[in-house]
């Protein structure tokens, strides 16, 4: 028995497209068994016990997220109240009624009515006034 050419062309091509038409209907039928299946309720249980590796990935990378969003959050936070604390003009006259020194604080409140609070100059921390007053001794004791 012998195939000509032709038969043998034809064969190939009616066998390519009912392999496509079969293969699409299966894939069609599948899709839809699996989407059927899916949406119910038996389905729930099974996906989340197979996909809770998946889960706990995704919440361990979220807590480690707003953790680092949490701390730069908060330290930004702190440093604009330091800096806020700074310039606020009533500062200082605070830090002289704990000292005691009415001068100041006298100076400080009529610079701040005044709008002048930016013009006085702010005093030395107090490691700086300590070492300002041990390299001026004088020799005396």
């Amino acid at each position: 028995m012998e195939i000509e050419p032709i038969t043998l062309l034809a064969y190939a091509i009616i066998w390519t497209v009912f392999y496509f038409f079969l293969s699409n209907y299966i894939a069609e039928l599948s899709r839809k068994k699996w989407t059927t299946w899916v949406q119910s309720e038996e389905s729930d249980d099974i996906l989340v016990e197979a996909l809770q590796a998946v889960i706990e990935e995704i919440e361990d990378r979220m807590h480690d997220k707003l953790q680092t969003f949490q701390d730069s959050f908060f330290g930004s936070v702190g440093s604009m109240v330091k800096k806020g604390k700074d310039l606020d003009p009533m500062n200082n006259i605070r830090k002289a009624a704990k000292t005691g020194d009415w001068t100041s604080m006298l100076v400080e409140y009529a610079a701040n009515k005044s709008g002048l609070s930016a013009l006085i100059p702010q005093k030395q921390t107090q490691e700086g006034v300590n070492k300002s007053s041990e390299s001026v001794e004088f020799g005396l004791k």
